[in-house]
């Protein structure tokens, strides 16, 4: 294999694209908080360092799955060997935490390791249960709990931790049904869920700006979940998937505009990246 193709494999393995997605977690943390400085600008790399982990650990735990319904994936397809996968994910989770102990000290560093535990609890036991939507919540909840960890306010990240949790256990439900399809009620539980998200995070910013970017994430999720609730197939289940973790983008910026516009209007610059991207590597 030519180092191009192993390149393009790994990207597929941890699904490259769909990490622009999660600066704006610890961002919304910090901002909520109320600081945006140099440690909470370190966070984010320490974030993305523990979601490709998950997404390396996820492939590796679900490699015969894989194999039977998508053969297409850098395990199945043998451009990428289980070890590999596996290696990687204790070596990007093992910088996850020693990036945020770096910058955060010791509160970062407990928020970290509950992070990655939470991590891999999910993909290797809890995914396939009911308790899946919750574990992948709260995965996403801790990390926004890590950006306000940074200024040692973590409790001060509680209702962005809080929104995004919601949101992410909306779309890991639906998102069940990637490969069969899924109920209308699945997808209309999910489309509920945003809108309600998207009420709080308007009101939780007061101003304009918060509130425009809450409508945007409302509409461009909602309309992809309703969708499915209409036509619940695997491919609409898929394409609202990947509208629901794009989404996390306007909604992350929403809540960072209430300390920082600017920084919010960098968050979104980040949305078509991924868009485009996601046409290149799967985020999903």
């Amino acid at each position: 294999m030519t180092s191009r193709a192993r390149a393009r494999a790994f990207a597929e393995l941890v699904r490259l694209p769909a990490a622009l997605t999660v600066p704006g977690d610890t961002l919304a943390g910090a901002a909520a908080a109320g600081r945006l400085g140099a440690r909470s600008l370190a966070m984010p790399a320490a974030s993305v360092a523990l979601y490709w982990a998950g997404m390396a650990l996820n492939d590796w735990a679900d490699r015969d799955l894989d194999a039977v319904e998508r053969p297409e994936r850098p395990i199945p397809s043998g451009r990428v060997s289980p070890r590999q996968a596996l290696g990687a994910a204790v070596g990007l989770t093992a910088a996850g935490v020693g990036l945020a102990a770096l910058a955060g000290g010791r509160p970062a560093t407990a928020t970290a390791a509950a992070l990655a535990g939470s991590v891999w609890a999910y993909d290797t036991v809890l995914k396939d249960t009911a308790a899946g939507p919750v574990a992948m919540a709260a995965a996403r909840g801790l990390d926004v709990l890590l950006g306000a960890s940074a200024a040692g306010r973590t409790r001060a990240g509680l209702v962005p931790a809080g929104l995004l949790a919601a949101h992410t256990a909306g779309v890991t439900l639906l998102s069940r049904g990637e490969v069969r399809g899924t109920r209308p009620l699945t997808a209309g539980l999910a489309g509920g869920v945003t809108v309600a998200t998207a009420a709080v995070a308007a009101g939780h910013g007061r101003a304009a700006l918060p509130v425009a970017l809450a409508a945007a994430y409302a509409g461009s999720v909602g309309s992809a979940q309703l969708a499915a609730v209409s036509s619940p197939d695997a491919g609409t289940v898929r394409r609202a998937t990947g509208a629901g973790i794009r989404g996390m983008i306007p909604l992350q910026a929403a809540l960072v505009a209430r300390r920082s516009p600017l920084a919010a209007i960098g968050l979104l610059a980040a949305g078509p990246i991924v868009k485009a991207a996601s046409k290149v590597v799967s985020p999903t």
